[in-house]
């Protein structure tokens, strides 16, 4: 059954060191809430039936039954519930004792993974106490029950594709080649990690690295569970700081000292859909695991999971300068392999253009070229406002650079009289023919000075074709290309910000944010408010990131906007938005076969020569046929 998310929860039980009746109370307790709150997949902590720190009192008779006495008693009172658990307790097996993970459902000890890299340095002694795992798969006799135990288990829910999950112990993880490596290497989409790290100042950093890492490089969801409070603090202290990463981002954590549960949502599509298009990765197909079926009564996630409204921006200063700079090296290079020292471009008073004018001038500062060398004009026509156009103007000339207007009215009439078009019926033709002329000015001009047009589009609008074809959707370098507009927003923000010495530079750029997005092609103000007419580009944003990024079927990604813009959009406006960005984008994509060269610089490009390949005759149909408004 396809599925796309799976509720998972990685929990630290309280610890009573000596008295397993109180903790295994807390595990139950702990299991009852997760399965209230409807939790698939829950993972403990590192030996949470007995405690991480008894040492030498695990070889002994009495704490190893008691320890199998509880896990039984934990086995049974799962029976019944639809919820898949990890615990983990010391096991004595053919006179070794082992550090294991048992993986249990519904009444049944499905399998036992082992510990197989045993810290012996610093404060770490677990090679003193247990043996690390053997390479073959053993069974082990428990309540009647010949149940699989070794390191090469995972365990996969037959009733819910992409779900296969492997365990990995504590250490498994910080061992240079991680046995969650070979399991990821041989299908495993989740993996649970039973843990007991002690705490040291920096070491939360580290961990959340390492997870992050991992989950990164595997693309799979990554589950901590980590020991905590209980835990004795004769030489070391446990915090319980909890994670949960999917393919590279937490998406989840807990590291406030007190244990309990942590619950997010898992995207399994967007984990398989990661593996599909990673051509190095690889399926091992290893004969020496063994796997182990399970199936739900119930797959139905209920999302709960807070999901970001700009997935794709990571907001720091130091990512926005970042972002600036990788397009100033762009245009640096393309100058430079040609040659030239001038760039020409319309300046609307719009976003877009102010971010490519500040690449511009940034570029020309870096090599020491003479502002004279960009050509900056306004080119008004029948809808362009005096506002915007002295937006354009307070902006070319707050950088020093020389400000050019050239007025296209007379030009346009004389094109639509030519084509016997009245000049007050505003259709395509109306708007398209302005685009065009401005483009055909500009390129010609780049001839006569031997320079180059640099485009203005961004990614939103080259996805939605929200650009004219040979119009203001063609130039001969776009350093703005794979920037979505909630970026280049971000972008004049911080720009404006940081540029408050200079009163009129950062008033103008706080100006153009302020306006409403406008092409401007058509004298009915109300008729040209871009957001009123496709819909709002950070829901459009949002889109493009979940169906390019991860590959998400409308019908999920309708209902993460509906959580994720729940205080800002209601879902009519959301579900008719996602339905113009769909059409939108399959219907453009000749257009992006044609885009100019722009540098990739966020995760995502749309250039054909780069991310996307798709045809530029296909129906949009069948990608809708799941997406029904709620």
């Amino acid at each position: 059954m396809k599925k796309s998310f799976i509720k998972v929860a990685s929990c630290t039980s309280d610890i009573y060191l000596g008295d397993l009746s109180k903790n295994i109370d807390s595990i139950k307790k702990n299991i009852s809430l997760a399965c209230e709150k409807k939790v698939k997949i829950l993972c403990f902590q590192e030996l949470n039936i007995t405690g991480y720190s008894l040492m030498d009192l695990y070889k002994h008779e009495e704490i190893l039954n008691e320890s199998l006495k509880a896990l039984l008693d934990i086995k049974n009172y799962s029976s019944n519930k639809d919820i898949f658990i990890v615990v983990s307790l010391p096991i004595e097996y053919k006179c070794n004792i082992y550090i294991a993970a048992c993986a249990i459902f519904n009444g049944h000890i499905l399998g036992i993974q082992l510990k197989t890299n045993l810290p012996n340095y610093q404060e770490f002694s677990d090679s003193k106490y247990f043996s690390p795992s053997f390479k073959y798969i053993g069974q082990i006799k428990i309540d009647d029950e010949m149940i699989p135990i070794g390191n090469k288990l995972l365990f996969n829910c037959t009733n819910c594709d992409n779900l296969i999950i492997g365990i990995e112990i504590c250490e498994d993880l910080w061992a240079p080649i991680s046995i969650s490596t070979y399991h990821a290497l041989n299908g495993a989409t989740i993996i649970l990690n039973p843990s007991a790290s002690n705490e040291l100042i920096g070491k939360d950093q580290i961990r959340k690295d390492l997870i992050s890492i991992t989950s990164r490089k595997l693309n799979c969801c990554y589950v901590y569970a980590n020991a905590g409070f209980g835990e004795s603090s004769q030489d070391v202290c446990f915090i319980s700081h909890n994670l949960i990463a999917e393919k590279g981002q937490i998406i989840a954590e807990k590291n406030d000292g007190k244990n309990g549960l942590l619950i997010t949502d898992v995207c399994l599509t967007s984990l398989s859909y990661a593996r599909k298009i990673n051509s190095t990765f690889k399926l091992e197909h290893d004969s020496d695991y063994s796997v182990i079926d399970f199936m739900f009564d119930d797959c139905t996630t209920i999302l709960t999971r807070t999901f970001s409204k700009t997935p794709y921006l990571h907001i720091t200063d130091f990512n926005l300068q970042k972002i600036l700079h990788l397009q100033t090296q762009g245009l640096k290079g393309r100058l430079n392999s040609l040659n030239i020292k001038d760039v020409v471009l319309g300046v609307s008073g719009g976003l877009d253009s102010a971010l490519a004018l500040l690449v511009c001038y940034h570029t020309f500062k870096e090599m020491k070229l003479g502002l004279q060398g960009i050509h900056a004009f306004s080119l008004p026509a029948f809808a362009t406002s005096t506002k915007t156009k002295n937006y354009a103007k307070d902006l070319i000339t707050a950088l020093g650079i020389e400000y050019n207007e050239v007025d296209l009215t007379e030009i346009l009439k004389k094109h639509l009289e030519a084509l016997n078009h009245p000049l007050n019926v505003y259709d395509t033709v109306f708007e398209n023919i302005q685009a065009r002329e401005r483009t055909a000015f500009l390129m010609n001009y780049a001839n006569a000075v031997h320079g180059i047009v640099i485009g203005t589009s961004d990614l939103s609008e080259i996805a939605l074709g929200f650009s004219t074809y040979n119009g203001d959707q063609m130039s001969m370098y776009n350093p703005n290309g794979s920037l979505y507009k909630t970026v280049i927003r971000k972008l004049i923000e911080y720009i404006a910000e940081k540029s408050k010495d200079d009163q009129k530079l950062s008033k103008t750029l706080l100006n153009i944010l302020n306006t409403p997005i406008s092409p401007e092609l058509i004298p009915d103000k109300n008729m040209q408010d871009t957001e009123r007419i496709i819909g709002p580009y950070i829901l459009h944003d949002y889109f493009i990131y979940h169906f390019l990024q991860n590959g998400i079927s409308l019908a999920d990604i309708y209902q993460m906007a509906k959580s994720s813009f729940k205080d800002q959009y209601d879902s009519h406006t959301i579900f008719k938005t996602l339905k113009i960005f769909i059409t939108r984008f399959i219907a453009n994509q000749f257009k992006r076969n044609t885009m100019p060269d722009s540098p990739k610089i966020l995760d995502l490009s749309l250039s054909t020569r780069a991310d996307l390949r798709m045809p530029a005759d296909m129906k949009y149909e069948d990608l809708l046929k799941g997406l029904k408004e709620e």
